[in-house]
């Protein structure tokens, strides 16, 4: 049986400003930082869980590794996140400097939604649907 405590998939980033990009995410979205390591302005690795449950990873992006094992470039992700109250975080997050994507507005398929950008580029769609599961 799973605790509901744990997450078991990571949505990952990586960011030119990891340390902004994460203050950005707790104060606009409203992540918690659970674990943030690495010195100076670079991010090694950096947990940010979300309060209905879930979580996302980040660091800093690595343009000077050879072979780097996870090549993401910033700004290319895509997140979806339940939340309860979308047109409270939109304003939140708009109020912090989030780009709008699409304001809030009901779904046909039953959810209340809005798509906003991090400072980053990355794309974060916050809605009431929680799944056909």
């Amino acid at each position: 049986m799973m605790r509901m405590t744990e997450t078991f998939v990571w949505p990952t980033l990586r960011a030119r400003d990891a340390r902004a990009l994460v203050d950005f995410l707790v104060a606009a979205f409203g992540f918690t930082a659970v674990a943030v390591h690495g010195e100076g302005d670079q991010i090694g690795h950096a947990e940010l869980a979300w309060p209905l449950g879930g979580a996302i990873m980040l660091g800093s992006v690595r343009e000077n590794i050879e072979n780097d094992p996870w090549p993401q470039a910033p700004g290319t992700s895509g997140t979806y996140v339940v939340t309860d109250d979308p047109d409270a975080l939109f304003e939140r997050a708009v109020a912090r400097g989030a780009t709008v994507v699409s304001e809030p507005h009901d779904t046909d398929y039953g959810a209340r939604e809005c798509a906003l950008r991090d400072p980053e580029g990355n794309l974060w769609s916050f809605g009431t649907y929680r799944g056909a599961a």
